[in-house]
């Protein structure tokens, strides 16, 4: 009786699905011409890596480079083999020269906002490092801009394309670990200064203004990010930050070491954000009622369940267009393909949210109540 019940269910289940995918329209005919995109801005460190990216990509096509500072764009153009054709100064003439459907910045954090409303009165996406913005009056002037423009803002962080940040978040997914109780997560390096990042990245990465803080933004937004991925984009109770200067003498004006606390009414989230480690690190441990599981590098996860020993197991590829920044950017705009959690705009206003109020607990040294929405 019981086995007749399960395979009529099952059938039931497959003519449900044949049903609404009968209703849907039909699928748009994929657009082969490249994907038409300017690079804003050159003072990120990470734009080498995308610029290289997007020129071995046969789908994509950078049509123009704005930078106003010339030697900077110099430097990128003998490395590159950029025409003087190519470079621009100003933004608002690029846009009209070059007629692109995206801008991809590599910008301080400060100037995204002033990159997203002039792209949207051009009717241009965007996709642009993390974080989103300097603060949430930022984030909510982005949104509104995105809105009026009718365009796609994406935020990009390295840990999007891990194998093991989508492994981790299908273990949550499928109660593996059942409900979440705690989320650790590690993000950080040596610091800027002695890893040698280029002068125009120090110089806005030690800016206040321009980066919103020091490690507190540049790797704080990492565990945000992650976790109200993993939390459905649910909004955290309290947010408590500390911050303290450990180098002083090099980072005179942000903090280099940051630790964040959040709590949900059934989970707590730490986020330990650093300048000071001996090397680079991004991992993640998410522990639930009956498992954990734990990042390891970019590919590897440690898995363990009640009555079971640890296992550590190789994450499975990432399938296109989740695989890449510039697969999921022509995706959205050629494909019609909804964000993923990670890059959302919907995501990473609350990521702002978050980053706000603890720069402002970091400073009053008090726990800082989100208002509910």
């Amino acid at each position: 009786m019981r086995l007749s019940f399960t395979v009529t269910m099952a059938v039931l289940l497959l003519m449900t699905r044949l049903t609404s995918a009968a209703e849907l329209p039909a699928a748009k005919k994929p657009d082969d011409n490249p994907l038409r995109i300017v690079i804003v801005g050159l003072v990120h460190g990470h734009a080498q890596s995308l610029i290289e990216q997007a020129l071995r990509r046969a789908d994509v096509e950078i049509v123009g480079v704005a930078e106003p500072d010339r030697q900077l764009a110099s430097q990128f153009a003998a490395r590159f083999g950029w025409t003087s054709e190519l470079l621009f100064e100003d933004l608002e003439t690029m846009l009209q020269k070059t007629r692109p459907e995206a801008a991809v910045l590599f910008t301080s954090t400060y100037d995204h906002l002033r990159v997203v409303e002039i792209g949207a009165r051009h009717g241009v996406h965007v996709m642009m490092e993390k974080p989103l913005a300097v603060s949430l009056q930022h984030g909510q002037a982005i949104q509104n801009a995105a809105r009026k423009g009718n365009i796609q803002v994406l935020v990009n962080y390295e840990t999007s394309w891990y194998r093991n940040t989508r492994a981790a978040y299908d273990l949550v997914k499928r109660r593996t670990l059942g409900d979440i109780r705690k989320v650790v997560v590690h993000d950080g390096h040596a610091g800027p200064k002695k890893i040698g990042v280029g002068p125009e990245f120090l110089t806005w990465l030690t800016d206040p203004k321009l980066n919103g803080g020091g490690a507190l933004f540049d790797f704080g937004c990492y565990g945000a990010d992650l976790t109200t991925w993993l939390m459905d984009g649910r909004r955290p109770i309290t947010v408590t930050a500390i911050t303290q200067r450990l180098q002083p003498e090099v980072y005179l004006r942000v903090d280099d070491e940051a630790t964040i606390i959040l709590t949900y009414a059934d989970a707590q989230a730490i986020f330990q954000a650093s300048w000071n480690w001996p090397f680079d690190r991004k991992d993640m441990e998410i522990y639930g009622e009956s498992g954990y599981a734990i990042t390891v590098g970019r590919d590897n996860i440690r898995v363990r369940q009640h009555g079971a020993d640890e296992k550590n197991i190789a994450a499975a590829p990432l399938a296109p267009p989740h695989d890449a920044p510039l697969s999921l950017l022509r995706a959205v705009i050629r494909d019609g393909v909804q964000p993923d959690g990670l890059s959302s705009l919907e995501t990473n206003l609350l990521v702002t949210e978050i980053l706000d109020a603890a720069r402002r607990s970091a400073a009053q040294g008090k726990t800082i109540r989100l208002a509910p929405r």
